[in-house]
């Protein structure tokens, strides 16, 4: 046999023995992943039937999740977020018994019902609203203004839609309309424009946040509360990094697209941000909030063409990017805003709202990120000093931050 064929047959020999012995690893992980299931259902089995039952009053929690008011009538969504069933037997209007239609059988916990509530309410008026449940603990909801709730259907979507376009793409596309001036600076220029974009962002997160902590307290906290915000920055922030380096991975770093790639992140962050700001928009105005008119597109618009800046600013070092690019940077940004106003309009849930708050955040952290080792001079690259900024980087935050803040001033409640 000759020295080729005695080697094919080696390798065909070691292949035959690695593919036995990789077999009875596979099963033997199967096995201890069944075993260890079986352990964990066996103790869940055991532990409930031998640990006594929890002593003491029932817990019962009360969030009231929606408000809804016709003529003559009141709906109110009220969920269930203790660990007991709940009934409520009675319903207050500012101190005056009402008849109330649902809720008769108890909410089970993490449930939701609708209370309808006959009371002859009037408009602009303030009223509370106090349930007694049938182990005498009374819930408040309090009312500020009554007005009555927009009733859904195309008119009402229609004008959610095109405020959306208002206040989402069109300043976005105002302010990346801005590129072919921004190219004439020079890379002293293009840091501190960098650097702006990191004050926006900042801005648009920390704003996010508290606007998180403030619904996450008006909510019940029947799933999780507060804790869907971080929920959505944690998956936001995982799935953006994992779409960053797939697309870094797709390209080749020496082909000029970096800033094309940060460019589309930065638009995805800004397009989650919106999509909470427009759900936001469209919740308080099915809640009689807000009140559309010029001073609202116009202070939208101002404030949102900062965002388009912050797409365009990684591009002035691209190569030139076609108007249809420009177009989907814009879209990927703006459109969600319209989304979010149509949710808002029709589901206005504290839950859901939390969470695209959280997936804005962690999207913008996660291109912060991406920006920040743009911000370093190169002593600073060559050191390794990760959050060194020169006065250039530091002055740039700070007008980025005031830039957004000014124009957000005009944004009327």
């Amino acid at each position: 046999m000759s020295e080729r064929s005695e080697r094919i047959m080696s390798e065909r020999t070691e292949t035959a023995a690695s593919q036995k012995s990789e077999a009875p690893g596979w099963l033997s992980t199967v096995a201890v992943v069944l075993l260890l299931g079986l352990a964990l259902a066996a103790l869940a089995v055991v532990g409930g039937r031998s640990l006594p039952e929890r002593i003491g009053p029932p817990v019962e929690e009360i969030a009231v999740e929606q408000v809804r008011m016709s003529p003559g009538r009141i709906d109110l969504t009220v969920r269930n977020a203790g660990p007991d069933p709940v009934r409520v037997a009675q319903v207050f209007v500012n101190d005056a018994f009402v008849d109330v239609r649902g809720g008769e059988e108890p909410i089970g916990p993490r449930r939701s019902t609708v209370l309808t509530l006959d009371y002859p309410w009037q408009e602009g008026q303030p009223y509370l609203v106090s349930m007694l449940t049938s182990t005498g603990l009374v819930v408040e909801h309090e009312i500020a203004a009554a007005v009555e709730t927009p009733t859904g259907g195309r008119d009402l979507f229609a004008v959610m839609a095109l405020l959306g376009a208002y206040v989402g793409i069109i300043p976005v596309v105002l302010g990346m309309l801005l590129l072919p001036v921004l190219r004439r600076i020079g890379k002293g220029g293009i840091r501190f424009l960098l650097a702006v974009t990191v004050g926006l962002l900042l801005f648009l997160a920390v704003d996010a946040v508290f606007e998180g902590f403030e619904l996450g307290e008006r909510s019940g906290g029947a799933f999780g509360g507060i804790s869907l915000l971080a929920l959505g920055a944690i998956l936001a922030f995982l799935a953006l990094t994992f779409v960053y380096r797939w697309l870094t991975r797709r390209a080749d770093a020496s082909d000029g697209r970096g800033g094309t790639r940060l460019a589309l992140m930065i638009a995805i962050g800004i397009g989650l941000h919106n999509l909470g700001e427009g759900l936001a928009i469209g919740s308080a105005y099915a809640l009689g909030e807000l009140a559309l008119g010029a001073a609202l597109v116009i202070g939208f618009a101002l404030h949102n063409t900062t965002e388009g800046l912050a797409i365009v600013s990684p591009l002035l070092t691209a190569a030139r990017p076609g108007v249809l690019r420009l177009l989907g940077l814009g879209l990927i940004a703006g459109a969600p805003a319209i989304l979010g106003a149509v949710l808002g309009a029709g589901v206005n849930n504290a839950e859901l709202s939390l969470l695209l708050l959280g997936l804005g955040i962690g999207a913008i952290a996660q291109v912060v990120v991406q920006i920040a080792p743009a911000l370093r001079t190169a002593d600073d690259r060559d050191t390794g000093t990760v959050a060194a900024m020169d006065s250039t980087a530091i002055l740039g935050v700070a007008v980025g931050v005031a830039a957004i803040y000014a124009t957000g001033l005009l944004v009327l409640p």
